[in-house]
């Protein structure tokens, strides 16, 4: 069996009076490296290895961007082509990819799915929230034993 993992921004949160007291840039804003909505798949096989390269190239569909952010020190790179996470998203997020493309459970006992994972990311000021999925992909020579028959499966 086969896995890839999916990664979704389910939100993005902001602690507006968190900035104002601790931030250099005391107003800018949700996170930019990220939209509602981007999806990122993740693949790891003879083809191709996504975890050993951060994600680069995993973006597969785009949220709708926010407007009004500033780019922060160390977030001037969000966006550019090959890097869809910041360090400290991918420090956070990284380990249930892993866990994932290797067929383990992401977080078994504590969700409803045990294939996925809600989680943030770092930033205390304006964390972003996001969904992992673990998917199983049967090799095309397995017989699928989910499906309840009367007879044997051939």
């Amino acid at each position: 069996m086969q896995h890839i993992v999916k990664v979704t921004v389910l939100d993005k949160k902001l602690f507006p009076e968190l900035q104002q007291q601790y931030c250099m840039v005391p107003d800018s804003g949700v996170c930019p490296c990220y939209n509602i909505g981007d999806q990122f798949v993740f693949y790891r096989n003879d083809e191709r290895d996504d975890y050993w390269h951060m994600g680069a190239g995993t973006l597969v569909k785009s949220g709708k961007p926010d407007t009004g952010n500033l780019q922060s020190p160390g977030t001037r790179h969000c966006g550019s082509e090959g890097v869809p996470f910041c360090s400290e998203a991918w420090d956070a997020i990284s380990r249930y990819i892993y866990s994932g493309l290797q067929g383990g459970h992401i977080m078994k006992g504590r969700m409803k799915n045990e294939n996925e994972m809600i989680t943030c990311c770092n930033d205390g000021t304006r964390p972003v929230i996001f969904k992992i999925e673990r998917i199983d992909i049967p090799d095309s020579d397995e017989k699928d034993t989910s499906v309840k028959t009367d007879g044997p499966i051939s």
